[in-house]
């Protein structure tokens, strides 16, 4: 794939996590409108589009060419979001939110939260397939949005940079204490969603 090839592979990947990006912000001013007193539900977001050897590595991985017909056709993840909320209630809310918008399609999602990875690692993936309209045609991109609590972001942020490191020998002790160290953190999640509860 050429560095031309490239950025006219994302071009529309660019516009579909805009609008996704559009549709978050905006339920995020509406969602508790009803109540002065609670605070909008995202903490903050992040967004990318996969760098050009991103995709070439992955397309490799699955033994396949680095065509841009490939990249289209195989890969969901092209376009991203991460979506940071205080609570798990809250990414449930948004998530229905966003599923009752009938021009999105859902592709695929996981829960991770109410099944975490073995290692502890706790959020929720989901692909929607963005509406994008050119003056003759529509067609479907995948964005994927990663929805996580603060503390699964803060969670994920340390278990990578601490197994950045591939070739350590404690690999199975680290990877029981991280999974203790999710669950803790899940625990400080429900004990401080409990405050809110207190009138």
């Amino acid at each position: 794939m050429t560095n031309e090839q490239y950025y006219e592979l994302i071009k529309p990947y660019e516009d579909a996590v805009q609008l996704m990006l559009t549709r978050l912000e905006v339920l995020n001013h509406s969602i508790y409108t009803h109540s002065a007193s609670v605070s909008k539900p995202v903490h903050h977001m992040q967004h990318r589009i996969k760098e050009k050897k991103s995709i070439e590595d992955k397309l490799e991985r699955f033994g396949m060419t680095e065509s841009v017909m490939n990249a289209k056709d195989r890969l969901m993840d092209i376009g991203g979001i991460r979506v940071i909320c205080y609570f798990q209630a809250e990414i449930y809310e948004l998530l229905e939110s966003l599923k009752r918008q009938n021009d999105l399609i859902v592709i695929k999602e996981k829960d991770y939260m109410k099944n975490p990875k073995e290692n502890g690692y706790r959020s929720y993936h989901i692909v929607f397939g963005v509406p994008l309209h050119t003056l003759d045609a529509m067609e479907y991109y995948p964005v994927e949005i990663q929805f996580r609590t603060m503390s699964m972001d803060f969670w994920s942020s340390m278990e990578h940079r601490i197994c950045y490191k591939k070739d350590r020998d404690d690999k199975e002790e680290l990877a029981r204490q991280l999974q203790a160290l999710s669950d803790s953190l899940a625990l400080i999640e429900d004990e401080l969603k409990g405050y809110l509860l207190v009138e």
